[in-house]
This record gives C-alpha cells, sequence and structure tokens, in this order.
C-alpha cells in the first residue's frame, strides 16, 4: 500500500473502524443532508478532529452559523488540511481532506463572512468533538 500520509489502513480495516455511514463519507467523499448533522447547530468550546484519525482540524473558536445546513469554520489548524480542486458534478470547487489520512472533510468556499473570506463546509460525520 503506497500512501503519503502518515496514517495508513487498508480500505477495508476504513471500513470496519468506521462503520457504512461514515466510511461513504470519509472515503469515498460522501456527503450528509444540509441541516441533518450533529455538529451543524454545535457551538461548545474544544476541537473538532477528524472522525478517521482523530488529528486535530478546527478549533471551536473558527465555528460560525453559515445557514448552509452543514458544520462551518472560517480557518482550520495550520497544516491539517490538504486541498484538492474537484470538478464533480459539473462544479468547480476546493475538497478539503484531512491531511494526515486522506479522508474527505468537504469543500472549502470563498464566500465566508469573517475577515477569513474563508467558509470550510464539513461533514459532521467527518469529525469528532473534542470538548474543552
Amino acid at each position: 500500500m503506497i500512501s503519503k500520509y502518515p496514517v495508513q489502513k487498508t480500505e477495508a480495516e476504513w471500513r470496519e473502524e468506521l462503520g457504512e455511514e461514515r466510511y461513504r463519507i470519509l472515503r469515498e467523499k460522501g456527503t450528509e443532508r444540509p441541516h441533518s448533522g450533529t455538529y451543524n447547530l454545535h457551538f461548545e468550546s474544544g476541537t473538532y478532529a477528524c472522525g478517521a484519525c482523530g488529528e486535530a482540524l478546527f478549533e471551536s473558536n473558527s465555528k460560525f452559523e453559515s445557514g448552509c445546513g452543514w458544520p462551518s469554520f472560517d480557518e482550520a489548524k495550520e497544516g491539517a488540511i490538504e486541498y484538492v480542486r474537484d470538478t464533480t458534478f459539473g462544479m468547480i470547487r476546493t475538497e478539503i481532506l484531512c491531511a494526515n489520512c486522506g479522508s474527505h472533510l468537504g469543500h472549502v468556499f470563498n464566500d465566508g463572512p469573517t475577515q477569513t473570506g474563508q467558509r470550510y463546509c464539513v461533514n459532521s460525520l467527518s469529525v469528532d468533538f473534542e470538548e474543552e
């Protein structure tokens, strides 16, 4: 198995560890229905980590309510995210992956309302929350 990511597992190992729905989102680049995720309207203090490998990705102070139906952040922890051009579904977007294991998190857009101008749109099932 050749991988550029520090965390390396076979897809069978990922599937067994994550379960079907998390596997579909994190490893097969799926998405949740809008307004359905646990962390969409969650605003506790702490850290959001990759749901596959546990790597810290976002701090709660970067989370905001975007109205898009998915958890939104205006910045990621430095070096935690890999950015990949995504041209699926006739759109040009920037996919965001965990830089530690390559799992799909969602997409980032340049329409955020804060000073960063960024909106990291993330699936709730792509992350776990660690309370402060």
